[in-house]
């Protein structure tokens, strides 16, 4: 009987080897499927007294192969790769709009500026006008395109987040249910190899949307914590994530991911502790990256059409009349909060702001001690301490001045967006080629008696604010005006009449008609936000007038002037956006996108080969090997086939036995 034993326990135990076998090769494909083998133990000898005889062998055990060190380190891993990955390809998307080449934003604006060129050449050309307007309407419609652009990647980005939300709470639910048949199968005292790949392959999903801390239970179970140390699955329970605007600064487009446990009230988690993730990526995307671009793009239309308008406003157009605005710029930006402080940012004051100054960023308030506090820029965090909210609206920062009508309680912060609307607003406003602002609307006329080289080189006015000559009293038809009068030397130089004001540059006592005035030639002269440039040697005598462009002693010609179209085809030179020129501006856009971009993909490739590196690793502990599991096969089927001859051989001599008996 005991020869019938051993062998029947040997076959059974093959059995259960080869069906072990057939069960690995079956779920080689299988994802999160972690390799099977039997562990077998030797049944205890039985005691005679010759010895201990064997017994057989028994089934300890199916040992589920797999490395939980290995297993947390890749889903971690993919974790990282999953919020890299996401972030390169939307920064690829963005990086699209900021594209150069004759369709891109940048050759619009540097059309628009060289076409002032030919109004400059011939100031009375109604189809050189012409294109100058289509050429400034085609800058704002590519601002506008470029800026919906932006519109689409954000409500894609929110989309997707939408939706990997509603996976997290989904695959956070399916854990909490394998969790509660694992602890119930744990009960026999066998490990439940299946169940337990099927939450291994469950937390690595969870993994690619969120990053998770994992703690096991003495009961078999695994709890999961997000951000640190929010619980997201206990035990059987499953607390649900959500998607809302950032507390503190409600309406202002930021997105922040909520813990929102039953009974209590949402708790906002900080992105920057939320580890990986795909959800980490596109938070930070939305929140960081896109942000900026909308920024970037948003300067560069509010400095465009703050500058221009500045000029087109100081000049004269076909008709005689002052120049109105080409472009739709923001009005005053109010900032973003939940307390109690009230403020803006100034852009209907042309002397609260410097266009050359502006920075891509947004801006926070911090009422540190009330009403002094901090104004942090938020792409750098570079910091600006104020004693009140007076002081705060007598400086300029980064070009912007912040007014407080009610200042914050403490430690109350207040969100600034400067120029995230700006290009999405952008309109041309002037359309009649008429209406173009060409003119300077003074007259810089040389004496008639002049007898030196005098020339003038250029003329524009040089100030926000200026007043112009005095015009003649009527019945009179020429005169007045503001008269620079050269006299002879020492010193080299000329005195003014006609305005109270000393020239810029002008140092002590001064006394209109009296004082002289050093002469240089080639150096710009400034009265009453007027300038001329002036070359050449004058004599003694020699007289040179500022007057009034519409004053009858000039006629019409100030139709033929040019000089605001030249200031406004000078501004392309100017020294903005980072100390980039307004025509270079796009570019130095491009090289911020594009630096950005390079980095988000660099993170992806080594955040990818990580991941990569560490899955072979937990694949070789346990992936199924085919040619390993096909040599078991042969191995144990002829183990099998000598139990099975075993059995057959024990049967014989019991037959034998129960004949000889029966004799």
């Amino acid at each position: 009987m005991s020869l019938l034993n051993v062998g029947a326990r040997a076959l059974l135990a093959n059995q259960v080897a080869l069906q072990t076998a057939g069960h690995n090769i079956a779920n080689v494909s299988t994802p999160g499927y972690s390799r099977q083998s039997v562990v077998m133990q030797t049944v205890p000898g039985q005691f005679t007294g010759s010895g201990y005889i064997g017994q057989g062998v028994d089934v300890q055990t199916i040992l589920r192969n797999q490395s939980e060190l290995l297993t947390r380190q890749a889903a971690a891993a993919g974790s990282t790769q999953s919020a890299d990955a996401v972030r390169a390809e939307r920064m690829r998307q963005l990086q699209e709009v900021f594209s150069g080449g004759t369709t891109g934003l940048g050759a619009a604006i540097n059309d628009m500026m060289n076409s002032f060129s030919d109004v400059v050449s011939s100031p009375t050309d109604i189809t050189a006008r012409t294109v100058a307007l289509t050429r400034l309407d085609e800058t704002a419609a590519r601002m506008r395109s470029a800026s919906e652009r932006i519109d689409e990647i954000q409500y894609t980005v929110t989309e997707a987040l939408g939706s990997s939300i509603t996976a997290i709470n989904g695959l956070a639910s399916q854990i909490a249910s394998v969790n509660e048949q694992i602890a119930r199968a744990k009960g026999n005292g066998q490990s439940p190899n299946d169940l337990l790949d099927q939450r291994d392959q469950l937390i690595r999903d969870l993994n690619q949307y969120v990053q998770t801390t994992q703690i096991a239970a003495d009961d078999g179970t695994v709890g999961l914590f997000v951000a640190g140390s929010q619980p997201l699955v206990l035990g059987s329970t499953a607390t649900a994530l959500s998607l809302g605007d950032a507390e503190a600064f409600p309406g202002s487009g930021q997105l922040k991911l909520f813990f929102t446990r039953p009974g209590a009230a949402p708790i906002e988690m900080d992105e920057n502790a939320l580890g990986g993730g795909s959800v980490s990526g596109l938070l930070r995307f939305h929140n960081t990256d896109l942000a900026e671009g909308r920024n970037l793009l948003g300067r560069m239309a509010q400095a465009i059409g703050t500058l221009m308008n500045g000029r087109q406003v100081r000049g004269l157009t076909l008709d005689g009349a002052p120049g109105q605005a080409l472009f739709s710029t923001l009005p005053d930006i109010q900032g973003a909060t939940s307390g109690t402080a009230v403020g803006a940012i100034n852009f209907t004051n042309p002397a609260k702001y410097d266009p050359t100054r502006f920075a891509a960023s947004d801006y926070e308030v911090r009422f540190t001690s009330p009403p002094g506090g901090q104004v942090i820029r938020l792409t750098d965090g570079k910091t600006t301490n104020f004693a009140d909210v007076t002081a705060l609206a007598a400086q300029q920062i980064d070009g912007l001045t912040f007014e407080f009508s009610s200042p914050g309680a403490v430690n109350e912060r207040v969100l600034f967006q400067p120029f995230k609307a700006a290009a999405g607003s952008m309109q041309a406003l002037v359309l009649s080629p008429r209406d173009l602002a060409a003119a300077n609307p003074f007259n810089a006329a040389m004496g008639t008696s002049n007898g030196g080289t005098l020339q003038l080189q250029s003329m524009r006015i040089s100030g926000g604010t200026w007043t112009l000559p005095p015009s003649p009293t009527p019945p009179a038809t020429t005169g007045a005006g503001i008269v620079l009068n050269f006299v002879a030397g020492p010193p080299n130089g000329y005195t003014v009449t006609g305005s109270p004001t000393a020239p810029d540059g002008v140092t002590g006592a001064y006394v209109a008609g009296t004082t002289v005035v050093p002469y240089v030639s080639g150096q710009a002269i400034r009265i009453d936000g007027l300038e001329i440039t002036l070359r050449g040697s004058p004599k003694a005598g020699d007289t040179v007038t500022l007057g009034n462009a519409l004053d009858a002693q000039y006629g019409d010609f100030y139709q033929r002037n040019a000089g605001n179209a030249s200031a406004m085809m000078d501004l392309r030179d100017v020294p903005m956006f980072d100390n980039s020129t307004l025509s270079d501006g796009f570019a130095n856009a491009i090289a911020q996108v594009g630096t950005r971009t390079q980095s988000a993909n660099f993170a992806a490739e080594l955040s990818t080969t990580l991941a990569s590196n560490l899955e072979r690793d937990r694949t070789a502990v346990s992936g199924v090997n085919l040619d390993e599991e096909a040599a078991k096969l042969i191995q144990f089927q002829q183990a099998y086939q000598a139990s099975a001859k075993m059995l057959q051989i024990a049967q014989n001599i019991f037959d034998n036995l129960i004949q000889t008996v029966g004799r």
